[in-house]
């Protein structure tokens, strides 16, 4: 492995032989990017670092040569390379690697243990220093981090020592505390260690003496008395005061540990995660139990795990061990397994002078100590699975409880560890939660500014623990208040932000997203851009600008880590908290340009394939020249007419929200195509008014655009959707301004188009003669054009408006001419709606079998085309058709399929209409 060298002459190693690092300009380079190992400094960054602020020409061609001969002097190492990224370069290394990095974890474990083990880290830390460190770099840069590690290095040997004479090990000490006397000679807090010490081993004089030295020092050079802390402990040498006395060493422990933190307050919920963890401890046979609870930072992993251990302590009389692992601590990292093993072995009973060095021979006294105890043993907040694998042990009587924000697989793999995830709250869960903390009253009162805040926390419960925590300080203050400052989604965060790590949610989500590798954070915060609550994993393949399959990686380990969902197979969701979070590392993290071509390149991926399914859809529909792929869009691949039908019901919310976003950047081409590519899928699905808002932007976009065929087509399928729902002003006004456009500019094939959508308007409007006639000019452009499939539309059209006008054997025959067409040319779902239209000609006119053979003909072709729209109309007309014929109870079942339709379509007068008539339909006959 790799290994180097800052603390001291700087030196590299690779599987323990020294690499040659070239001239001290080159180690110079290397030793500014170790400082800050896996982050990306610009080359202005490392010119100015290396060259202190005075680069000579060329600089910046030198440092790529610096940086291109390290490389190939570092090549023979697999574990690190020199990347070039965006922005910069950086050192990708991990940073143990480093001694320097190695001695900060080190003495930030140290300040974190207890007893040996501390001393051990401590000691370890110090034993890498083999000389000043960086020794031979004379940088401005350099020299200022030096001053700062060797404050570091002194810092950790005064620690030592305190931690060293409170274990009483005065005598070992001495001889280093005279050298570091020597070497800051002005320091009291050496000297009062080092008085401290020679008290201790019973040399009283000497110690009296060094407080004389450094007393006269302090007044010939500054003219000041010592500290208080020196003086104090002066004055109780001269009482012998027995508190000086060298500490005893504590022994065996007369009780079972009873480590655990108190049971949290205000529990609630949790009834199937708690009855899961009683079923573990109910299947304790010959292995020892393992469970895992994992999920996202926040969600309430230890608060259930500690309310679950108190409710079961009677089921471990040998006691219940506990250590907070903080796996996720960007502070202090995390604890070290020497650490919480010697923690464990001593309140196991274990004398510490006993316990051997190295992580296998403590985990191997610790398998013996707890064999045939009924432990409880809880590893709270672990950071993976090989951070809890050194601390298991072994023993069928004991059970642990592990918890993580990161799914630990390799336990389950293992260890036969039992998984449990915690998800969010639900909302009784909530509301109890907040009742349980601001009182009955108070939640009953202000229902409104409840439901905003339980909607604003989404089900966490550390955001729902903060609300109630600030709810609280302010008693007299309306929940309104609150809930209204969390109402502003760029703000949220900030008023759930305690300011405090361990109760802030920004802080929890932070310790998270510090624990990705560089490439699937850069994932995270593109998904902070996109629009819509969900996304599948091709469009956040197109929105990464990356291959599908390093996408599904970087995602699984977002999965993992519970910074996404994947409820269905595919699909991935963020909690609203999170998705905030991300939103926010979005802007801070991601440049500029780089989150406006992600996101052009989501949008182009929704529209190329909704165009291609589109196209499987509805394929004689005229096509239209998409905006092109120029930023790497990659379209999804859909096979068939049923996949393009689910792939829609799939992504039609994501669709509009990228419309939307689409809009919102300006891109207008953008804009009316997305509507272009919707329309066909919401015509069969019914959904009129999404279509309306989704051409109300394309006209707004074409508008802009000022081209006179774009705005044409955007104008008449508005007012074609506008008819849809009843808008007939705006109907008329839209087709109206298109037949305008189009006739402007000749174009033959939008004049037919807008006529036939302006006779549906005029229809619609009652006005049957009025929609006759654009009908009829639909015909004449048809036929003069040789358009086949407009002549079988238009042939409908007009059949159908002589049949509502009582001219039914005109009709019949129109539409029979009709049918002949669109059976030659496949199009199956005009030959359900011609089959409605001659089955309403053929009940009007007394033929009801004939009727009804048409109806059923229709209804077969709608399902299999899924076609909900001309299905609700064949119901209506088949029940009419039905009721005639005296048959109550099958004209009620149609209508109430074609009401169910309506419903879903939101065609809330075709709707209420229909309830009319099912309301005359008579009773069923006893």
């Amino acid at each position: 492995m790799i290994e180097f060298g800052l603390l001291g002459e700087i030196e590299a190693r690779w599987n323990g032989e020294p690499m040659e690092l070239g001239h001290k300009r080159q180690r110079s380079v290397l030793v500014v990017l170790l400082t800050e190992p896996n982050r990306v400094m610009s080359a202005d960054q490392l010119i100015d670092r290396v060259w202190a602020r005075q680069p000579p020409r060329g600089a910046r061609g030198t440092l790529y040569g610096y940086l291109y001969r390290l490389r190939q002097a570092l090549a023979e190492a697999s574990d690190v390379d020199i990347v070039r990224r965006s922005g910069g370069y950086a050192l990708s290394v991990d940073l143990r690697a480093v001694d320097l990095h190695r001695f900060r974890d080190l003495i930030g474990r140290a300040n974190e243990a207890e007893g040996e083990c501390a001393l051990t880290l401590f000691d370890e830390a110090l034993g890498l220093w083999r000389g000043e460190a960086f020794a031979g770099i004379d940088l401005p840069f350099v020299n200022a981090l030096r001053d700062t590690v060797n404050k570091e290095r002194l810092a950790a040997q005064l620690d030592r020592n305190d931690l060293a004479l409170r274990l009483g090990q005065h005598a070992v000490a001495l001889p280093a505390l005279a050298a570091m006397a020597t070497e800051n000679p002005l320091n009291e807090r050496v000297a009062c260690q080092l008085v401290l010490a020679l008290y201790r081993d019973g040399r009283a004089a000497e110690a009296l003496e060094h407080y004389e030295q450094i007393r006269r020092r302090l007044a010939d050079e500054f003219g000041a008395d010592p500290g208080s802390a020196l003086r104090e402990l002066y004055h109780r040498l001269l009482t012998a005061d027995p508190a000086l006395s060298a500490p005893v060493v504590p022994g065996r422990p007369s009780t079972p540990p009873r480590q655990l933190p108190s049971p949290p307050g205000s529990f609630v919920g949790r009834a199937r995660e708690l009855a899961e963890l009683d079923g573990f401890l109910a299947t304790r046979g010959d292995t020892d139990i393992v469970a895992t609870i994992d999920g996202s930072g926040g969600i309430g992993k230890s608060w259930l795990t500690l309310h679950w251990a108190h409710r079961n302590l009677d089921q471990f009389p040998d006691g219940q061990l506990y250590w907070d692992l903080r796996g996720f601590d960007p502070a202090a990292g995390p604890a070290p397994p020497t650490v919480v093993l010697c923690g464990f072995i001593e309140a196991l009973g274990i004398d510490p002078e006993t316990i051997p060095t190295g992580t296998d021979a403590q985990a191997g006294l610790f398998r013996s100590v707890t064999a045939n105890r009924r432990l409880l043993i809880i590893l709270d907040n672990a950071r993976d699975s090989a951070h809890v694998l050194p601390l298991l042990p072994g023993s069928p009587s004991c059970t642990v409880v592990v918890t993580s924000r990161n799914q630990l697989t390799s336990l389950t793999a293992s260890h036969n560890a039992r998984r449990l995830t915690v998800k969010a709250l639900n909302t009784a869960e909530a509301t109890e939660l907040l009742t349980r903390k601001l009182g009955r009253e108070r939640v009953i009162s202000q229902p409104e500014a409840v439901a905003e805040l339980l909607g604003h926390c989404a089900g966490l419960p550390l955001a729902l623990g903060i609300v109630a925590a600030r709810a609280c300080t302010n008693p007299g203050f309306p929940l309104a208040v609150l809930a209204d400052e969390l109402h502003d989604v760029s703000t949220r965060l900030d008023a759930l932000d305690t300011g405090e790590p361990t109760s802030s949610v920004r802080a929890v989500f932070s310790a998270s997203y510090q624990a990705l590798r560089p490439d699937v954070a850069r994932v995270f915060r593109l998904l902070g851009l996109v629009p819509s609550p969900d996304i599948s994993l091709a469009a956040v393949a197109s929105l990464a600008g990356q291959p599908k399959a390093g996408t599904h990686i970087a995602m699984r380990g977002l999965e993992a880590a519970h910074l996404v969902q994947q409820p269905v197979p595919g699909r991935y969701r963020m909690h609203d908290l999170v998705r905030l979070y991300s939103a926010e590392h979005a802007q801070c993290d991601e440049p500029a340009d780089s989150r406006t071509a992600a996101v052009r390149r989501l949008c182009l991926f929704h529209l190329q394939t909704a165009y291609a399914a589109d196209r499987l859809v509805y394929p004689q529909r005229p096509p239209i020249t998409l905006a092109s792929a120029e930023t790497g869009g990659v379209p999804h691949s859909i096979v068939d007419r049923a996949s393009a039908m689910t792939w829609f019901e799939q992504e039609f919310p994501c669709l509009l929200a990228v419309q939307h976003l689409a809009s919102e950047q300006g891109w207008d081409t953008l804009v009316w195509q997305l509507a272009w590519v919707l329309h066909s899928f919401f015509w069969r699905s019914g959904d009129w008014h999404d279509c309306v808002a989704a051409w109300s932007l394309g006209v707004a976009a074409a508008d802009r655009l000022g081209a006179p065929d774009v705005q044409a087509l955007a104008r008449r399928n508005l007012g074609e959707v506008c008819a849809h729902v009843g808008d007939h002003d705006g109907a008329l006004k839209n087709l109206e301004h298109a037949l305008e456009l189009a006739e402007s500019s000749d174009d033959r094939a939008a004049l037919v188009l807008t006529h036939r959508s302006l006779s549906v308007a005029w229809e619609q409007q009652g006005d049957d003669k009025r929609a006759l006639r654009h009908a009829e000019d639909m015909l004449r452009l048809c036929e003069d054009t040789g358009d086949h499939l407009g002549t079988a539309d238009a042939l409908h059209g007009i059949g159908w408006l002589q049949a509502r006008l009582g001219q039914h054997r005109r009709a019949t025959a129109t539409c029979e001419q009709a049918l002949a067409l669109v059976k030659q040319h496949d199009r199956r779902e005009a030959e359900a709606a011609v089959l409605d239209s001659l089955g309403y000609i053929a009940h009007h006119s007394g033929q009801r079998a004939m009727a009804l053979k048409h109806f059923h003909q229709a209804l077969a072709l709608c399902r299999d085309l899924g076609n909900t729209h001309i299905e609700a109309e064949v119901q209506v007309h088949l029940g009419e058709t039905l009721r005639a014929d005296g048959e109550h109870d099958q004209a009620r079942q149609a209508w109430q399929r074609a009401l169910h339709l309506y419903e879903e379509q939101h065609r809330v007068a075709k709707a209420e209409s229909l309830r009319q008539e099912l309301a005359a339909v008579p009773p069923s006959a006893p």
